[in-house]
């Protein structure tokens, strides 16, 4: 893996990067595309989330609003309810796992740091809640950083760009930019596959994906059961594991830190083999 290793701070503890990190998808939302509705009850996600940490979970990443192509928000107390009483729960048993709150609205993302979360993943960078960095900064809570053209409703419209990785890095480069000066300290990136972004986008952008190591950042991937797979292999998001392992892999390979998925141990076969072989 190149460089190695990182650390994240949050709440007087210590997360070292010297390794992937697993980061497992829980979605407490009735719409989203692969387990929507699957953990919708306060019980099933915390008996989910107990199941994440015995198979490997390094984060939990917990989400009350779909982003998925055409989704249409929560109510944001909606959004709230769905999350922060479940984080208060999975932070009481599980004191050392890490959880982050998957939300682009500051006052859920507020609400979840309270509730026990570490750290925040926002889909939008900041660019769909301007309060958003107002709460990450005075939480000092690491702080994933998304790339998506428009919004879950509209952001499959025809997306464009004139070179994928290009357009997606000078985003970045602003973008980390005003969150160093703002004063916003751990950050990770995550390019967004399928936020905007057709499947040839997406294909050219796991191709090219060690470009983005010019941050030195640590690198988030979420690939788990897209459309990119899924739809070019002809097959359902259920049946989608084969080809997620296999473009995890060649993400392992162009140097990701973080993957963010479905399926926990089969994703830690996956990154001990792809470990070992890579020495």
């Amino acid at each position: 893996m190149a460089h190695l290793p990182y650390t994240l701070h949050a709440h007087g503890r210590l997360l070292v990067i010297d390794r992937p990190l697993i980061m497992g998808i829980l979605n407490v939302t009735p719409d989203s595309f692969y387990d929507g509705g699957r953990h919708s009850t306060e019980e099933a996600a915390l008996q989910r989330a107990a199941e994440m940490i015995r198979e490997g979970a390094d984060i939990i990443d917990v989400g009350g609003a779909s982003s998925r192509p055409g989704a249409r928000p929560p109510a944001l107390d909606e959004e709230i309810r769905r999350t922060a009483p479940l984080i208060r729960r999975i932070r009481q048993a599980f004191p050392e796992v890490w959880i982050s709150i998957d939300t682009y609205r500051a006052a859920a993302a507020n609400a979840a740091i309270e509730a026990g979360a570490d750290i925040v993943n926002d889909i939008s960078s900041g660019d769909d809640d301007p309060a958003m960095w107002d709460v990450v900064k005075r939480h000092q809570v690491p702080y994933i950083m998304m790339h998506k053209q428009g919004t879950p409703e509209t952001m499959q419209q025809n997306p464009h760009y004139d070179d994928v990785v290009h357009d997606i890095i000078e985003y970045f480069i602003q973008k980390t930019a005003a969150a160093r000066t703002f004063g916003l300290k751990d950050l990770i990136i995550d390019p967004g596959f399928g936020f905007g972004k057709t499947i040839a986008h997406n294909y050219e952008l796991l191709r090219r994906l060690e470009a983005f190591h010019i941050f030195d950042m640590p690198l988030l991937v979420g690939l788990s059961r897209k459309s990119m797979i899924w739809k070019t292999a002809g097959v359902s998001p259920a049946e989608a594991l084969p080809g997620t392992l296999a473009l995890e892999m060649m993400a392992l390979q162009k140097g990701a830190h973080i993957l963010r998925v479905h399926d926990i141990a089969a994703t830690r076969q996956l990154v001990a083999v792809v470990g070992r072989y890579m020495g």
